[in-house]
């Protein structure tokens, strides 16, 4: 069935995806009806990305310690978080090609032993440079993991339950984090920051494992697309070029949340442990609400209308948790509705990639993201020291209100997209 498009009545593109059917050979051996392979193959992907959320959050989650430790200032910690994702700006289009050229599995597998040796770094080594080295070394790591682990979910699901496997699978993050928030600051209080780096290498080992061991690509690896042509150019480059900023300014306003919320907390009375607990509702919120709006964003196709109202109502919540003290209900909030567009965000280069150029587009893609996530906690570590700690959530609504402004100029890329594959002749242009 060819992918087509078509237009609600509010005007809004609504990309249709084919369908593909499970392999015959599947169903006659297992209970796939119930858990189908594809279903076991993104938990297994969740979890090894969840591996690199803990390892990016550590840093956050133990920022005071670090602070005391390193003789450092909150500034210096907000350059070491957003060190994470720095390397991603160079690396994760090659990371795309380089997938494509060995295999998605080896590079991530490589990956992992990147993230675990910048652990082994960090851990030995009490200079504050060999902290910075090994965060940058994790981080390469990470971009591999990021940018194919999205692409193997975007092979196993092309054309099936696209948004709401995204959202399943993006959801690694914040349960990673939620995790890293609850759990590192208790291994750091009673065993000291080296065990709780020791912690952390020793999930990526198990991590590396895993997906060596059980992780296969699909059969039906060649599936139909939007374009047949492997080559990201002219709308179709656009296009996935402004899907990524608006994932990645998401993520910057996301990561500021919950890097800068523990501290926030903390100045205004909290305990470490019970910070990083309150902070982790929003993840857990974020886990729970992303799903939902995944499948609604798949049964109805609006999705930039569910990526507006989600970001818009984000930025609402924000803002009321920098101006009021700390409420539960407010900290709910911020969560539940974090999680409404992630599927629907997420989900926007898969729609118009071909599985030809799926790689290098993901790879162009996170190139963006990679940008602007690490942008995010540098550019609010420089304004908790300048103006407030409050005013770090101040920023990451501005940031969300930027998300919902490019969704009109995605939506023309789009239409000229689908408009370039159903017309050859404008497809030889280079339209």
């Amino acid at each position: 069935m060819r992918q087509d498009d078509t237009h609600s009545p509010e005007g809004q593109l609504i990309l249709l995806e084919p369908q593909y059917h499970e392999p015959q050979s599947e169903c006659l051996f297992m209970p796939y009806e119930i858990f189908p392979q594809r279903w076991r193959i993104l938990a297994l992907l969740f979890l090894v990305r969840m591996t690199m959320a803990i390892q990016f959050q550590m840093v956050a989650a133990l920022s005071p310690v670090i602070e005391s430790t390193f003789a450092v200032t909150l500034a210096d910690v907000g350059i070491l978080i957003g060190l994470y994702f720095t390397p991603g700006i160079l690396i994760a289009a090659p990371g795309g090609a380089l997938g494509r050229h060995f295999g998605e599995k080896q590079v991530v597998l490589a990956g992992l032993a990147l993230m675990l040796i910048g652990g082994a770094m960090m851990s030995l080594s009490g200079a504050w440079s060999m902290q910075l080295s090994g965060r940058l070394v994790s981080g390469v790591g990470g971009v591999f993991l990021n940018v194919l682990l999205t692409k193997m979910v975007a092979d196993w699901f092309a054309g099936r339950e696209i948004s709401l496997a995204m959202a399943v699978f993006v959801n690694s993050w914040p349960v990673g984090i939620a995790v890293a928030l609850i759990g590192l600051p208790m291994v750091a209080l009673s065993g000291g920051l080296t065990l709780t780096m020791g912690v952390v290498m020793a999930l990526i080992v198990v991590a590396f494992l895993g997906l060596l061991l059980i992780y296969r690509a699909p059969q039906d690896h060649a599936q139909a697309g939007v374009v047949s042509s492997g080559k990201v150019q002219g709308a179709l480059f656009w296009a996935v070029l402004t899907a990524g900023a608006i994932w990645g300014i998401y993520n910057a306003a996301l990561a500021i949340v919950f890097s800068f919320g523990p501290q926030l907390f903390v100045s205004r009375g909290m305990g470490l442990a019970e910070a990083g607990s309150v902070t982790s509702l929003v993840l857990w919120c974020l886990a729970i609400m992303g799903p939902i709006a995944g499948h609604l964003a798949d049964r109805s196709g609006r999705r930039l209308l569910i990526i507006a109202i989600g970001n818009l109502s984000f930025a609402f919540f924000v803002m009321l948790g920098a101006i009021i003290e700390t409420s539960v209900l407010c900290v709910i909030a911020i969560g539940l509705s974090s999680g409404v567009a992630v599927g629907a965000m997420v989900s926007l280069p898969s729609l118009i990639l071909p599985p030809a150029a799926r790689a290098v587009g993901m790879g162009i893609f996170f190139t963006v993201y990679y940008a602007c996530i690490a942008a995010g906690p540098m550019m609010a570590g420089v304004v908790s020291e300048w103006v407030s700690l409050a005013a770090t959530f101040h920023l990451a609504a501005v940031l969300l209100v930027i998300t919902a402004g490019l969704l009109p100029f995605y939506h023309w890329l789009s239409v000229r997209v689908s408009a370039s594959a159903a017309n050859p002749a404008a497809k030889a242009k280079g339209v």
